[in-house]
């Protein structure tokens, strides 16, 4: 089974409305924490056991797992003795590894913390706060086809602001938040050998400025182009963003 790593450690702090309180990953969007649509998108590809790398509030989100099976069953609580009967339970057969890789570890020092439960397989890496209707398990086969150590999923940002075209003080076109078609940029989805660790040397290892640019280097790098919808959770815009698209029934990360 191929392994899948959640790098869900970081502070947050751009959504700091939320965040004070909730790690990002547990933020939600339609009832559910983001990281948990994330899971259901690997899931759904048959990808069900997860690494996930706690740093800020680690806590909060081993307590949420801890109580998961709880949490989308239906119960009957004799409050005497507090005996718990599930009646149906709502849970998947994920199997979910929590570890606490530090408060302050950069995103490639979280990977080094996991060395010893990845170093024997290709594995899959993402963060906590991105959701894509990306073909995960296209993506996984087109690395397996390449060759290279590490292959990162390129995808095309929606644009944040709507573009205006003038003639005069006059507005010819207005077009609502495009998407510029020839930036690409790191989806965060990524697939990587065991041979990746031998870039990764400690706690501040950075993933992006340092072990990519690295990689890219020595012709280890590969980019799968995804052109469908992907958004990361990075702002409280982003937030309702995606809220709006959940509540509207037109998510399109959510699984068929």
């Amino acid at each position: 089974m191929t392994k899948v790593v959640l790098l869900c450690g970081g502070y947050g702090t751009r959504l700091s409305e939320e965040t004070a309180v909730t790690p990002k990953p547990l933020v939600e969007i339609g009832h559910l924490p983001i990281m948990c649509h994330i899971m259901n998108s690997y899931s759904h590809y048959g990808f069900k056991e997860f690494f996930i790398a706690l740093g800020y509030k680690g806590a909060a989100i081993k307590q949420y797992f801890m109580n998961f099976h709880y949490l989308l069953s239906d119960l009957t609580i004799r409050m005497k003795d507090h005996q718990v009967q599930v009646n149906k339970s709502g849970c998947e057969d994920w199997i979910v590894h929590l570890t606490d890789t530090g408060l302050n570890t950069t995103t490639g020092g979280r990977l080094h913390r996991l060395r010893s439960q990845l170093q024997d397989d290709t594995f899959m890496v993402t963060y906590g706060d991105g959701v894509s209707d990306i073909n995960l398990q296209e993506s996984l086969d087109y690395h397996r086809a390449h060759g290279k150590l590490a292959t990162v999923t390129a995808v095309k940002p929606r644009g944040r602001f709507g573009t205006i075209e003038l003639e005069g003080n006059s507005v010819s076109v207005f077009k609502e938040k495009v998407t510029a078609e020839d930036s690409w940029i790191n989806g965060g989805f990524f697939v990587f050998e065991p041979g990746i660790f031998d870039y990764l040397s400690g706690d501040q290892t950075e993933l992006e400025r340092e072990v990519l640019s690295l990689l890219a280097r020595d012709g280890q790098l590969a980019a799968y182009r995804h052109e469908g919808f992907w958004e990361c959770m990075d702002t409280l815009r982003d937030k309702r963003y995606l809220e709006s698209l959940w509540e509207g029934g037109n998510a399109p990360w959510k699984p068929a």
